[in-house]
């Protein structure tokens, strides 16, 4: 219906516009007739002059001959000019303008029709203002599309936990029983997904079990990375609902103040690193007053490796692990603290080895626990097992890996008799 009125409209506006140049070429081709007309009317008296000339002697005959000629040759002349443009010149003269008003129009109607958007409203206009598009997607739209993303990916920790948190928001910040649904199955898949480990802490706080979810938080902060953009907010709910509690938010390494770390960063780096080994021995202080706090212990074993000092690393994580058992990614990181100090071609201990074996078991194509037990089986005597994990090692390693000469010849020794 819009695309007609706008044509119609066109329509009406390009006749009306042509209707003044319709008339001028109709006055125009009137005034040519008169022109004409007078010239002959001239021709005829000048005709009429010469035979009164040639009656009264004034003119020979020759002469008046000649100034007849000339004259109706002008009369010739005058008629073909009142006769131009021609025919075929005239009705291109006359069809050209309104044909060009006309197609000029129609053909951007049709362009605008085929590429535009004639049902979209206009884009306001106030600054600041946001097209439709950009607008903030409500809570029911993001819930919908979290059910959608579920139901296409129902083996996926994350659109399981973006669903949780979802439904968390659309009831205004309270973990419902759907959601907790979809954080417990988002653990399921993925036991460190740190949105679902947030929000079950939430949960068990808003059930009145701060203590489990101080536990639980404090594992989640030990387990995150340094810069993890959550951990700001996560730290601050652990201090409120601590604090809400009366419990103590946990065994933590002390945050620097402003002053503090300008102070530190003027400070020698032996300096420096004295001021951050006794902060990490505060830390071990509190933790033998209070050794059930997993979370603590693992932030002590962190900061143990950071400071080189891997015989105590390895007993920090020895601890959280004994309050429960750790996963992939912290057992590779105790693992690495046993074989840190090892000498080039030194086997393992036993307690390394009972790590790198939970290692190899939780990631069989871990790299570190397949060279360090290829190590341990070959001291064994076990040289089959040596060089099946060192040839699959190998496999794994990029062609220009530094370690594929060493590990080839270790192979070799392996397969030797």
């Amino acid at each position: 219906m819009l695309e007609f009125l706008l044509a119609l409209l066109t329509t009406a506006t390009v006749g009306a516009l042509l209707m003044p140049l319709v008339r001028g070429r109709t006055a125009a081709t009137h005034r040519s007739s008169g022109r004409f007309e007078g010239e002959l009317a001239i021709y005829r008296d000048q005709l009429a002059e010469i035979e009164r000339e040639r009656a009264g002697g004034a003119l020979s005959e020759s002469e008046a001959a000649a100034a007849r000629l000339e004259i109706e040759r002008r009369i010739l002349a005058a008629d073909a000019a009142a006769k131009t443009p021609t025919a075929s010149s005239d009705t291109l003269h006359r069809l050209l303008p309104p044909a060009l008003a006309l197609a000029i129009p129609l053909l951007a109607l049709g362009l605008y029709l085929k590429v535009g958007h004639p049902g979209l409203p206009a884009a306001p206009f106030i600054a600041g203002t946001k097209p439709p598009a950009e607008q903030p997607m409500d809570i029911a739209q993001l819930v919908a599309q979290a059910r959608a993303r579920v139901a296409a990916e129902p083996n996926s920790a994350d659109a399981q936990s973006a669903l949780g948190e979802a439904l968390t928001l659309e009831a205004d910040g309270t973990v419902p029983p759907g959601a907790l649904e979809a954080f417990n199955k988002a653990i399921t898949l993925q036991p460190g997904d740190a949105r679902s480990l947030y929000y079950l802490g939430l949960h068990e706080a808003q059930a009145g079990d701060s203590a489990a979810a101080l536990k639980r938080w404090q594992e989640l902060e030990a387990k995150s990375p340094p810069n993890a953009p959550f951990l700001p907010m996560l730290r601050a709910e652990m201090a409120r609902v601590a604090q809400a509690a009366g419990l103590p938010a946990g065994a933590t390494m002390p945050q620097l103040s402003r002053d503090q770390q300008e102070a530190m960063a003027a400070l020698t780096p032996e300096q420096r690193q004295q001021a951050i080994r006794g902060m990490v021995e505060g830390l071990a202080a509190r933790m033998k007053e209070n050794p059930q706090d997993r979370g603590g212990w693992l932030r002590l074993a962190n900061a143990w490796k950071v400071l080189g000092e891997s015989a105590n690393a390895v007993d920090a994580y020895a601890k959280a692990d004994a309050l429960a058992p750790v996963d992939a990614r912290l057992l590779a990181d105790w693992a690495e603290a046993h074989v840190r100090g090892l000498k080039p071609g030194e086997a393992p201990s036993p307690a390394a080895v009972a790590v790198l074996e939970r290692l190899e078991k939780a990631e069989p194509r871990n790299g570190l626990a397949l060279f360090y037990l290829g190590a341990a089986s070959f001291a064994a005597g076990d040289k089959a097992a040596a060089a099946r994990r060192w040839k699959t090692l190998l496999a794994l390693l990029p062609a220009d890996a530094p370690i594929r000469a060493m590990l080839e010849e270790r192979i070799k020794a392996a397969d030797s008799p």
